[in-house]
Order: structure tokens, then C-alpha cells, then sequence
């Protein structure tokens, strides 16, 4: 009788486990500096993580040195897992193009290279679809002069970046580049989104 009742009592948490993963989603974004991107995403509501890291270049474990070369093809990037009930993919990706320029090609400001350019690394088929249906919108609206630049590219394989770079607004919010490059991205997050911004605790 125990036994049947553990069993039970097992089976109803793993079923509870996998409905709870089975709610959130993934999506990789590059959008320049990785710094940047993830201070703006952490303060969408229903983000429930904002990892920087590394994607689409054709070596594995590359470090940040080898990534600033250029060489890997890899793009700087942040990995979000978010809750579509909260926040919806198509939002993110609004967010995502109207805080950087994503008519500059392997470019943000005096960020240049191929590791900086404007990248969406779709998981699936469905969001495919979404990140061009935005991208479309988007381009339809002449927000920016120039077209739109930004790649929308399966996603393969994301690594994640050396700890100092994760959380790095938070933890360096003097420093000349967050105070220059990425106060006046979050300053135009709070003006254009702030009906999706996390509320303050």
C-alpha cells in the first residue's frame, strides 16, 4: 500500500514538474553588445531568465577573446526563457528590434563585426514564422530609413558566456560603456514598453 502511494505521489509531482516546463519557451537573440540586450530583456514581465552567451559560429566552447575576433562566426547573443502566457513572442521581438538599429549590418554604434549583428535564432518552425511576420510588419511601418538587416537563422547550438559576463548591468552600472551605450537603451525601453516592464518589488 506505501509503495502504491509513493508511486502515486511521484508520478502527480512529475506530472506537475513537466506541466510547469512545458509553459515556458526559448528563443536566442543578437542584437549587438550582449551586455545590452540582456539588461533590456530582464525588465520585460514574463522573462524568467536572460543568459549571454555565444551562437552560430562553427567552433564549440569559443571564449569571449576568440568570439571578439571574428573569427567563429559566432554572434554575441542572449538566450531568454520566458512564459507565453505573460509575454508573448511577438512582443519580444518588438522589444528586440526597436532597442537596437537592425538596419546596420555587423554593426551597433562602435560595436562592428560579425559578433554584433542582428540575429534571430529561431527554436522551431512557429517561431520562424513570428520573427518574420514582425520583421514584416515592421519594415511595412518605415520606422527606420534603411531596411531591415536582421538574419533569421535556426538555431543550432548556444554557448553560454564567461560568468563576469552574466549580469553585467547590474554589476557594473558606472562604467562608462553602461552608462553611455546601455542607460539610453533602457531609458527607451521604460519610454516605449513600459506596459510590459516587470513590476517593482
Amino acid at each position: 500500500m506505501k509503495k502504491s502511494i509513493i508511486i502515486t505521489l511521484t508520478i502527480l509531482i512529475m506530472s506537475n514538474l513537466n506541466a510547469q516546463q512545458s509553459q515556458y519557451d526559448t528563443i536566442t537573440l543578437g542584437a549587438g553588445c550582449f551586455w545590452c540586450v540582456e539588461a533590456v530583456m530582464q525588465q520585460l514581465d514574463g522573462v524568467e531568465s536572460v543568459v549571454s552567451g555565444y551562437s552560430g559560429g562553427n567552433i564549440a566552447n569559443p571564449t569571449y577573446r576568440e568570439v571578439s575576433s571574428g573569427l567563429t562566426g559566432h554572434a554575441e547573443v542572449v538566450q531568454l526563457v520566458y512564459n507565453p502566457q505573460v509575454v508573448s513572442l511577438a512582443q519580444i521581438l518588438e522589444v528586440f528590434f526597436k532597442t537596437h538599429d537592425p538596419t546596420t549590418l555587423n554593426r551597433q554604434g562602435a560595436d562592428v563585426g560579425t559578433q554584433y549583428r542582428s540575429a534571430i535564432f529561431y527554436h522551431n518552425e512557429k517561431q520562424k514564422l513570428e520573427a518574420e511576420k514582425v520583421k514584416s510588419l515592421l519594415e511595412k511601418e518605415k520606422i527606420w530609413s534603411d531596411p531591415i538587416v536582421t538574419e533569421i537563422t535556426p538555431f543550432t547550438k548556444f554557448y553560454k558566456a564567461e560568468d563576469y559576463h552574466q549580469n553585467y548591468f547590474d554589476q557594473n552600472q558606472n562604467q562608462p560603456y553602461c552608462r553611455f551605450v546601455i542607460v539610453p537603451k533602457l531609458e527607451k525601453f521604460n519610454k516605449l514598453f513600459s506596459d510590459l516592464k516587470k513590476s517593482e518589488k
